[in-house]
């Protein structure tokens, strides 16, 4: 048997970069699988996303909003099995649980209402119900119960050295994770530990330890675990690898760190308890008789050989690797027996709402349904056609004179543009074949300004271009009788100064439709259209101020001080007075110090004339 686990750093793009999450399953090949930073909300489940043939699936999803934490975290695991009814497959858990305190049972999972773990979290009494609902409100758990043994999925909290309510969090995550080990132990149970725990716990699992290092608490803590050091766990990976030096498994997302292996040991498999021999001979325990083998996956690095340095980017930006900034890690187990014939837990997302929809309740059968000339108003599928066949009409309708209409057309224009009628009388015009055709191109002229008002979102939303302010601005012809039939709505919607056609008349509501561009008008267009300049004389201008631009943002970008290479600039996110504050440092990857190739080190604040600029 096969256990890998997995810091995806967000599982859809994951998903995306393997092309879908069967092949990413089957790229690591083992027979359960455990994800941490998943980064799904429970309304986010979908089924490309947490259902996969031959697999089955348990969530547990972030419930907490504080911090803008919502979608944050989350841990999943998967289990490859033949069969998800009545298997005999040790794969397949016989009960699972979301969370490790035990308060989550009150919520229980997708399917049934019971509780299927049967173990009872003990030595919690003096903490309250809602502190373990904290602890457990950040989907960093998952508990599967496969009888030979119990697989803890778990996704340590990070605290920052200076934040003093996080560190407090996961001080008190880990003290009731550990309990809850302790409780199953006192039961002879076995259990296996997986996961990103956020903890190096030796110097040669970190690439920078300095000299305060192994004065960290949470360090204390991890080793206090091991067997070694009078504990019951076992580090599986330094079991097997004791002496292996720059064994990492998680880097440093915007340094490019990989570069050169600088990172740290933060992904660990543990395990506890007795071995499944009937034998009681001293020295027996699961890590001796049932692992054969564990290491780290490397071949999922982001880095490869033969990738360009970041330093070395022609366009001078920092190298986007494609993958998560972990890799997996994974173990082996043999002699594992079958056991007894069981089925997928209700845990499982197979019977997750979310992924296959809710049952309708009887009072959605009575609710009022929308009219169909109210769907087709609000932009319902038999609008775009409707909308389209009226365009058509209107078009054809544009083409006319507009004297033959026997209203007027500034009646037209203030029915069709500024009047809004009802779903009713919209119905019957749809009905009528016997329209005037004014009334046509009022409805159409209500149609085409929607259509242009969508035009204008959409260019608005788009990213402009240098060239693009140099381009010569749509105006009006200086011959009058070369528009086609929708330039002659926009020339009336341009000509109020120059023309009474569509100024109100306060005789009568009439107006001489027969009225001309003045010729001094015309002429003056003639005379602008010429004088504009030529598309090459454009396009010298803007390259010649785009690579002025370029030459003010060279000289603007210091030097580092250990290569004379261009810096790159980054923005304090962290919160403090230099929060949002500009700096420059080495663009290379980060690496040890006595490298020369790697980062320099160099660091310089952005000067206030040059963030203005910037």
């Amino acid at each position: 048997m096969k256990i890998v686990t997995y810091n995806v750093n967000g599982l859809r793009p994951r998903v995306s970069q393997f092309g879908s999450l069967r092949k990413l399953l089957d790229a690591l090949d083992a027979d359960i699988i455990c994800f941490q930073e998943t980064k799904l909300s429970r309304q986010e489940l979908r089924a490309d996303l947490v259902q996969a043939e031959g697999y089955e699936s348990f969530f547990s999803c972030t419930r907490t909003s504080d911090k803008g934490r919502t979608g944050y975290s989350g841990v999943a695991t998967f289990c490859r099995v033949k069969s998800a009814f009545s298997s005999d497959e040790v794969a397949l858990p016989v009960s699972a649980e979301e969370g490790f305190t035990g308060v989550l049972k009150i919520s229980p999972g997708f399917g049934s209402g019971k509780s299927e773990y049967s173990s009872v979290v003990e030595g919690l009494e003096d903490f309250s119900p809602d502190e373990l609902l904290k602890i457990d409100g950040e989907g960093r758990c998952i508990i599967t119960d496969h009888e030979h043994f119990v697989l803890f999925n778990v996704y340590g909290p990070r605290a920052q050295c200076d934040d003093t309510e996080r560190i407090q969090f996961k001080h008190k995550f880990f003290n009731i994770l550990q309990r809850r080990w302790e409780s199953l132990l006192c039961q002879g149970r076995r259990i296996f530990v997986v996961g990103d725990l956020n903890i190096a716990p030796s110097a040669i699992d970190r690439c920078d330890a300095g000299p305060d290092f192994e004065k960290n608490e949470f360090r204390i803590w991890f080793r206090s675990l091991l067997l070694r050091n009078g504990g019951s766990f076992f580090d599986v990976f330094r079991e097997k690898h004791p002496e292996r030096r720059e064994a990492y498994t998680c880097w440093p997302t915007n340094s490019g760190a990989e570069e050169f292996n600088f990172g740290t040991r933060i992904d660990h498999i543990l395990s506890a308890g007795p071995c499944l021999h009937n034998e009681e001979n001293l020295g027996h325990n699961i890590l001796t008789c049932h692992v054969k083998e564990c290491d780290i996956l490397e071949q999922f690095k982001r880095w490869k050989p033969g990738n360009t340095p970041r330093h070395k980017d022609i366009k001078g930006r920092a190298v986007k690797l494609e993958g998560s900034d972990h890799v997996p890690v994974y173990v082996i187990l043999v002699e594992i027996p079958n056991i007894q014939q069981h089925n997928t837990p209700s845990l499982s997302t197979r019977y997750c709402p979310q992924v296959y929809g809710c049952q309708r309740t009887l009072v959605s059968m009575f609710a009022k349904r929308q009219p169909e000339e109210e769907t087709s108003l609000s932009g319902g599928s038999n609008s775009i056609s409707e909308d389209s066949i009226v365009l058509e009409r209107c078009s054809q309708l544009l083409k006319r004179p507009l004297d033959a209409c026997s209203p007027s057309v500034s009646e037209v224009i203030h029915q069709g543009v500024f009047h809004t009628s009802n779903a009713s009388s919209v119905g019957e015009h749809k009905e009528s074949s016997s329209d005037s055709p004014c009334s046509q191109i009022g409805r159409s002229k209500t149609v085409s300004s929607v259509v242009c008002k969508k035009k204008s979102r959409q260019c608005q939303s788009s990213q402009l271009s240098v060239k693009s302010f140099f381009k010569k601005t749509v105006g009006v012809s200086g011959d009058p009788n070369s528009f086609s039939a929708d330039s002659k709505v926009s020339q009336a919607d341009i000509s109020f100064p120059y023309s009474g056609l569509n100024q109100t008349s306060t005789h009568g509501g009439e107006h001489d439709s027969t009225k001309e561009w003045p010729a001094e008008q015309s002429l003056s267009m003639q005379e602008d259209d010429s004088s504009q300049p030529s598309e090459n004389e454009k396009n010298n201008v803007a390259l010649v101020e785009w690579q002025r631009i370029q030459q003010l943002m060279q000289t603007s970008i210091p030097l580092c001080k250990g290569h004379k290479e261009p810096c790159v600039s980054r923005v304090v996110k962290k919160s403090g007075p230099n929060l949002g504050r500009r700096f420059y440092v080495c663009a290379r990857a980060e690496g040890p110090a006595s490298n020369a190739e790697a980062n320099c080190g160099f660091f310089k604040w952005a000067t206030a004339t040059s963030k203005n600029k910037r």
